[in-house]
This record gives C-alpha cells, sequence and structure tokens, in this order.
C-alpha cells in the first residue's frame, strides 16, 4: 500500500525539526569560547608584530645601519666584520619568533576548523529549511492541480449539460 504524500511530507518535516533542535541545543550548551590565556595574547601579538611591512622595514633599517656603523668604525668596531654578534641575534631573533608564530598559526588554525564546522553545520540547516520549503511549495502545486482538474471537470459537465439543451436528440438509428 502506498504511502499517502502528506504522510511522508509530515514525518520527514518532523525529522528535519528534531534535527535542526538538536543542533540548536548543542551550539547553547557548548556556551562561548574561553578567554585567552597570556601565552596565547602574546603569541598573537609577536605574529602580527613580525609578520608585518612596518617590522620588515624597521628592522632592515636596523641591519644596514648596524652594517655601516661597524663598517665606519672598521677594526674598532663593537660587532667588525664577519659581524658575529649581528649573526648571533638574528639568529636569537629567529628561535624565538618562529616557534612563537607557529603557536599563533595553530591557534588560529583551530578557530578556523571551529568555524568551518559551524559554516558547514549552517549549510546543513539552510539545506533542510530549503527543502522544507520545496516540500511546501510541492504540495501546494499539487493541491492547486487538483483544484484545478476539478474545476475543469465541473466546467466540461456545464458545457455538455448545455450542448445537450441546445442540439436536438440524435435520430435514432432502427
Amino acid at each position: 500500500m502506498a504511502e499517502h504524500p502528506e504522510a511522508h511530507h509530515h514525518r520527514r518535516h518532523i525529522h528535519l525539526r528534531t534535527a535542526l533542535s538538536r543542533a540548536r541545543k548543542r551550539r547553547r550548551s557548548e556556551g562561548p569560547a574561553p578567554p585567552l590565556t597570556l601565552g596565547e595574547r602574546l603569541s598573537d601579538l609577536v605574529a602580527a608584530i613580525v609578520g608585518s611591512w612596518r617590522f620588515i622595514l624597521i628592522q632592515s633599517g636596523l641591519l644596514v645601519a648596524w652594517l655601516i656603523a661597524n663598517a665606519a668604525f672598521g677594526g674598532t668596531a663593537w660587532d667588525p666584520y664577519p659581524f658575529i654578534l649581528l649573526n648571533l641575534m638574528l639568529s636569537f631573533q629567529a628561535a624565538y619568533t618562529a616557534p612563537i608564530i607557529m603557536m599563533s598559526q595553530n591557534r588560529q588554525s583551530d578557530i578556523d576548523r571551529i568555524r568551518s564546522i559551524a559554516d558547514y553545520q549552517v549549510n546543513i540547516r539552510a539545506e533542510a529549511e530549503i527543502s522544507l520549503l520545496h516540500e511546501k511549495l510541492d504540495l501546494l502545486r499539487e493541491q492547486q492541480v487538483a483544484e484545478l482538474i476539478s474545476l475543469l471537470k465541473a466546467s466540461l459537465g456545464r458545457i455538455e449539460a448545455l450542448e445537450n439543451r441546445m442540439l436536438p436528440n440524435p435520430p435514432s438509428v432502427p
């Protein structure tokens, strides 16, 4: 026995509403994100500073000034050629900033993953709502078609009644 389309629509509608309700409850239970720790705030700050053109330009200017000043003083300079002290300072800077930047990038990656999951859930909910709208439109369309068919049948009945009144009875065949 075939299932009535309205019963199927109603069951599917209840299923989608239940799924949407569960998703809302799950989002509410998660609560707001915890505040950033001091280390997270510092790593974001370091990444923001080191990853800027301002930092690159300032550091480049300082490096050029360091090289010129040490080259100008010659053998009496605090860091004569081959600039071992400068090399040591740049190595320290790289050794500390690289892991700090990686911490910031890892945290940002976690945030991006959470956002993509949230976007996916929004897309699923939107798809469910669109599906419900399509089903409602299909149901309305089916009702309109059924109504049009009944109107056409009624009109055909009236036309036949009018034709029978206007035309004489056909001669009977012996």
